[in-house]
């Protein structure tokens, strides 16, 4: 086979109509494994299909893409590098986005490798043609150059190249093209400042951060929302976390969520307020962020309680983050009544809101109520459970209902609601008070489709697998329940059939 790929090769350079040949070649080439391709591709040229690059013809150009993917991704980086960075360069150049796609991950390749991304970064014209490549129309193009761009500056040498060369105002030129294109290069920036304190020094010293932070106080709110959005990657990482706060930047998007309420536009920005600061918690201490910034979780609670569609998912979904630890759950605890509301509001979102909205609800609802069995002392398994009552009179009998609708997710939603409470003891003693409530777990005809037996089958797993089950639930019901959990998720039991004489 490898023959055959190296003399295919040869006739298709001596083709006038190399499609048929090309089509054969991409099938060799596809037939041998890689690791032995590697050995075939690291001797031949591929010159000729990189001249078959050079055609209108789509079809040509999709199978030369084709081979051409599966013989460079067969080449050690220093070889692809010595060999081939003029056709790649002159790849990123070419009509077709196909071909300039090929081009940008090939040279993502080499930028991986110490040894080959140095035989790249001496070539301004290539990184000039990768940098405009951030300004295309396609996303697709945008967002391979951005990755190979990310990954040559993860050495002094790249960020040298790209920070302290004419490169430089090379991207300061592509985010004039317009908006979509600025904000691709605040992506790259902040990409690449997070990776350390070194890299965020060369990123402000090319002054795109304080670029970004001056679009927070622009007039476009649409602008606003995004460059709030971008500023959340610098909470990733501790040195962009403590960079946000020496500059006062923490303390103004607080300031912002505070002044909200007198402007008729916040709509289109807070949700991404809030979410910079649901990362920032989550990443930092749930703790010092809800106390350092009490606006934060008083502009959540406000979210839920409302009736705005899109305000409320934002703070279904940031309660459920912050709830899903810990130290989250003991802040939202702190708060007292006012939790206890929200609690509330859950409980009736949860029912009466619509399907989308009911989904979040139940899964925020299931993340405030799991608690691992070494963070279960008496204090939060009594908090717990003063919470799951606080969500509806009748709790155990709410979610029962919502887990025998015919929505799935809604039914799936409801069952891991269950599974959160079913490794505590006092959810495991409303479950086995509950008229009928064993039955219908291990009933099997409940669940029609796999995400709904998967579900079921986590909640017997929850039960089976705490120390509590036996004795809260009794010898009988707990067999029946170790049973459901041997047989697996799909088990379905035979039915006898009995033939009848004379019958057909």
């Amino acid at each position: 086979m490898a023959a055959s790929v190296s003399e295919l090769l040869r006739e298709i350079g001596e083709q006038d109509e190399p499609l048929a040949g090309l089509h054969s070649l991409k099938a060799a080439v596809n037939a041998v494994p890689l690791n032995a391709l590697r050995e075939v591709a690291t001797g031949l040229r591929f010159g000729v299909l990189f001249n078959l690059l050079e055609t209108d013809d789509r079809e040509q150009i999709d199978v030369c893409v084709a081979i051409l993917e599966r013989l460079l991704q067969a080449l050690e980086p220093v070889y692809l590098a010595q060999t081939y960075k003029l056709e790649l360069q002159k790849g990123l150049q070419h009509s077709d986005d196909r071909v300039k796609v090929l081009a940008l991950t090939q040279i993502g390749r080499i930028a991986e490798s110490i040894d080959a991304v140095v035989l790249v970064l001496g070539s301004l014209e290539l990184l000039k043609e990768m940098i405009h490549s951030i300004g295309g129309e396609r996303i697709s193009v945008a967002n391979e150059a951005i990755k190979s761009l990310s990954r040559i500056a993860q050495n002094k040498a790249g960020l040298d190249a790209l920070f302290t060369t004419s490169i430089l105002q090379d991207l300061k030129d592509v985010m004039g093209i317009n908006d979509v294109v600025r904000y691709r290069v605040y992506e790259l920036v902040l990409g690449i400042a997070v990776m350390s304190p070194a890299s965020l020094e060369y990123c402000v010293n090319g002054s795109f951060i304080t670029r970004l932070l001056g679009e927070l106080a622009g007039d476009d709110v649409l602008i606003r929302a995004t460059a709030i959005e971008m500023l959340t990657t610098l909470t990733q990482s501790q040195h962009g976390r403590l960079y946000l706060a020496q500059q006062g930047i923490i303390d103004r998007i607080s300031n912002m969520i505070i002044g909200a309420n007198s402007d008729p536009f916040s709509s289109f920005y807070l949700p991404n307020l809030v979410k910079f600061f649901g990362n920032l918690a989550m990443v930092d201490s749930p703790q010092q962020i809800c106390e350092c910034y009490p606006a934060f979780i008083e502009k959540v609670f406000e979210m839920i309680k409302g009736h705005e569609q899109t305000m409320i998912g934002v703070g279904l979904d940031t309660i459920g983050m912050l709830g899903s630890c810990l130290e989250g759950k003991q802040v939202l605890n702190k708060t007292g009544t006012a939790f206890q509301d929200v609690l509330s509001r859950l409980g009736s979102i949860s029912c009466n809101a619509s399907s989308d909205l009911r989904v979040r609800c139940l899964e925020t609802i299931a993340r405030l109520h799991s608690l691992p069995t070494d963070q279960q002392t008496e204090d939060l398994l009594g908090m717990t459970e003063s919470w799951f009552h606080a969500l509806h009179n009748h709790p155990m009998e709410t979610f029962r209902s919502l887990s025998m609708q015919p929505f799935p997710e809604i039914h799936i939603g409801a069952l891991k609601v269950f599974t959160a409470i079913a490794g505590q003891p006092w959810g495991q003693r409303l479950m086995i008070s509950t008229p009928g409530f064993v039955e219908y777990i291990v009933d099997r005809t409940t669940e029609a489709d796999k995400s709904s037996k998967d579900a079921k089958f986590e909640l017997v797993k929850a039960l089976v697998n705490t120390k509590t089950i036996a004795e809260i639930f009794g010898n009988q019901h707990y067999l029946k329940l170790r049973a459901y959990l041997q047989e697996g998720p799909y088990f379905v039991k035979a039915v006898a059939t009995v033939a009848v004489e004379g019958g057909e």
